[in-house]
C-alpha cells in the first residue's frame, strides 16, 4: 500500500507540471493535455485521502471515487468541446497557435 504522503506528492507533482505547461505554452493540444494532466492529478488526490479516511459506511468508502467519476465526465465532455476548437482553428487558420483562436468569433 502506497503512503498517503507520496501519493499526494505525486498528485502535487503532476498538477504543477500541467499548470505550467498550459500557462507557458503556446500549442493548443499541449493546453489541452495539461489540463488533462490537472485533472489527473486532482484525481489522484480524491482517491488518495478517501483511501486514506474512508469511514466504514458505504456513502462514506465510494465518495472518492465517485468525485473522481464526476472529474472524468467533466474531462470527457471538456476534451470534445475542446477538439471541436482545434478541428475548426487548423481549418480556418491552419495553426495551432492559441493567439489565433481570437480569429474564430469572425
Amino acid at each position: 500500500m502506497v503512503p498517503i504522503e507520496q501519493a499526494i506528492a505525486l498528485s502535487v507533482v503532476m498538477f504543477v507540471i500541467g499548470a505550467v505547461g498550459a500557462l507557458v505554452r503556446r500549442n493548443l493540444l499541449v493546453v489541452l493535455m495539461s489540463l488533462q494532466l490537472m485533472l489527473g492529478a486532482a484525481g489522484l488526490a480524491f482517491v488518495a485521502f478517501n483511501r486514506a479516511w474512508a469511514s466504514d459506511a458505504a456513502a462514506g468508502v465510494l465518495a472518492g471515487q465517485l468525485f473522481v467519476m464526476a472529474a472524468v465526465v467533466v474531462a470527457a465532455a471538456q476534451l470534445a468541446l475542446a477538439l471541436a476548437l482545434v478541428v475548426a482553428l487548423v481549418r480556418k487558420r491552419s495553426s495551432l497557435d492559441i493567439e489565433d483562436l481570437d480569429h474564430l468569433k469572425w
